[in-house]
């Protein structure tokens, strides 16, 4: 699964906010809930993200392994 954990992480930690994020990327509220929730958004999302906050992917994402139950 993949998480955006770090990605709300680093929002807190450069004190920006979802909305202004919205803004400056111009990604719609609709994928602001899917990075909320580790629903699937496009490279170009990641990609418009990371330009506006010069950061990596690997940045605002985290793959967490599947646990089998057996």
């Amino acid at each position: 699964m993949i998480s955006y954990k770090p990605f709300q992480k680093l929002l807190i930690d450069r004190d920006i906010k979802k909305q202004e994020l919205l803004k400056l990327t111009g990604i719609s509220s609709a994928t602001m809930a899917k990075l909320n929730t580790n629903e699937y958004v496009s490279l170009e999302v990641i990609d418009k993200i990371c330009s506006v906050l010069n950061c990596q992917p690997g940045d605002l994402l985290e793959h967490i392994p599947e646990q089998n139950d057996r």
